[in-house]
């Protein structure tokens, strides 16, 4: 089984405007929300490419009832561990400028983060655990690293898109993917990546780090995959880009889907470059057509 954790998952409430008026009374032309959170877009990804996942972290409230009952919905599996506060809902409005209210989050306590190793603590070798996104500022720096100790002692492969020290922490676990895009692989390394012959070398250096495997996204310059047999570049694929929220957490999803079935690094990276594609072209997370149709158009070059 695939599992995703989100630890500090949103009900997202989208409302459009056609302009705002600060000081009075704003009234929406159209609203939405949804569930929102890296490991959720996980796990949603990959049920709209027919693979099953469960969808571990901390929901509370009104909100995180909200969010478990809209997975279980679309037949995604749910376990997430529940807290006394409310999921946070972070605000989104669209108007002639588009503005962003995130909220902090519920407290989690270290009850509520011992629950959660101990359901790590349950996967074995044939798991598969996605790490994604930032942690609550309550939880402990050491939250990714002390789960990754968690999978490398009982052989679990586990998948960490996340930023900064969360992620350079988590290396001598030895994660089977990482997936920085280049302006965080830039901050990692006090640098600017701009091309792909910029990031080549830092993803190497990644690799010696304890990574076994390497995306960098690179935007509109496509993205590169590296590992310690092969170096893989894939330009980037024409298309008109409507948002590329979540467009990461496709390309996560569209490479455990693909290596599930292929074992092939190149084929898992051309599947995962289509969905993060296909979820850039598209008003919300991609669709499977979307991706297969993508997928043909997908370059990949040996270098």
């Amino acid at each position: 089984m695939i599992y995703t954790v989100t630890l500090n998952p949103s009900l997202d409430y989208i409302v459009e405007l056609d302009q705002v008026s600060i000081g009075e009374l704003n009234r929406t032309t159209n609203e939405s929300k949804f569930p929102g959170g890296k490991g959720i877009n996980v796990s949603q990804v990959l049920n709209n490419l027919d693979v099953n996942s469960t969808a571990l972290g901390f929901v509370g409230g009104f909100t995180g009832k909200y969010i478990e009952e809209f997975l279980q919905s679309l037949a995604i599996n749910t376990d997430f561990i529940k807290v006394s506060d409310d999921t946070r809902i972070n605000i989104k409005i669209k108007s002639e400028v588009e503005t962003e209210i995130n909220a902090k989050g519920p407290k989690i306590t270290k009850d509520n983060f011992i629950a959660l190793k101990e359901q790590v603590k349950s996967l074995t070798n044939e798991d598969v655990l996605v790490l994604a996104g930032s942690i609550p500022s309550g939880m402990p720096k050491t939250t990714y690293e002390e789960l990754g100790e968690i999978c490398h002692q009982n052989g679990t492969s586990f998948v960490v898109d996340a930023e900064g020290e969360l992620l350079w922490n988590v290396l001598p676990y030895k994660p089977f993917l990482i997936k920085p895009n280049q302006h965080e692989l830039g901050e990692l390394f006090k640098t600017v990546i701009s091309s792909p012959k910029d990031a080549i070398p830092y993803a190497q250096e990644l690799l010696k780090r304890g990574a076994q495997n390497v995306i960098v996204s690179l935007g509109a310059n496509g993205a590169v995959f590296v590992n310690s047999e092969i170096i893989l570049y894939s330009p980037g694929l024409n298309g008109d880009v409507k948002s590329t929220v979540g467009s990461g957490d496709s390309m996560v999803a569209g490479f455990i889907a693909a290596y599930q079935k292929t074992k092939s690094f190149e084929e898992s990276f051309r599947y995962s470059v289509a969905a993060g594609s296909a979820t850039a072209f598209s008003l919300g997370l991609c669709t499977k057509d979307k991706v297969e149709n993508l997928v043909q158009q997908v370059k990949i070059v040996c270098l």
